[in-house]
């Protein structure tokens, strides 16, 4: 059985191993199951997740309903993090969200969320050599199949080493 951390590298070149890795998120995240999100590419700076145009997504007007927008706004920031943060060193958890909606999900959509490495150091592994923990924004957009730039997200994760994580 591939870890985590193999499948995703796996996933970047193979479309078997992408598909693997859907199959397996869908069932590691069962909220997300029921919309059908479906990552269609990942690298080791981004990914970009469909939302189908589909009942089970719609809101009261037939567009796709704003908190699936909002909930893969989340996924694909958290996707991206967990693919080039070690889970197994740092605890990564969301503290807020804010959505801007621009214009209307009549379609399938496209999230895309990217980073480069200056930006991970500069947010996360820098100041977290002096902080015990930090809170990023991850400014992410959606587009429809026709280019209509849906929304823009700004998720907001804190993240600490879990070294320095206290629990009762």
């Amino acid at each position: 059985m591939l870890d985590a951390a193999t499948l995703f590298e796996k996933a970047k070149t193979s479309k078997r191993h992408l598909r693997l890795l859907n199959f397996g998120l869908a069932r590691m995240i069962p909220f997300n199951k029921p919309h059908g999100f479906k990552i269609i590419e990942l690298s080791d700076w981004s990914v970009t997740v469909k939302i189908p145009y589909k009942k089970v997504n719609f809101n009261h007007i037939k567009g796709i309903h704003a908190c699936a927008l909002a909930t893969a706004s989340e996924y694909s920031t958290g996707l991206v993090l967990l693919n080039r943060l070690n889970p197994k060193k740092y605890r990564i958890i969301m503290q807020k969200m804010e959505m801007h909606y621009h214009y209307q999900a009549k379609k399938d959509t496209h999230v895309i969320f990217e980073i480069t490495e200056d930006w991970l150091n500069e947010q996360v592994l820098s100041p977290l050599k002096d902080q015990e923990s930090v809170i990023i924004n991850c400014e992410v957009r959606s587009y429809d199949t026709d280019q209509n730039h849906l929304t823009t997200g700004n998720i907001f994760w804190h993240i600490k080493s879990w070294d320095k994580v206290r629990t009762k």
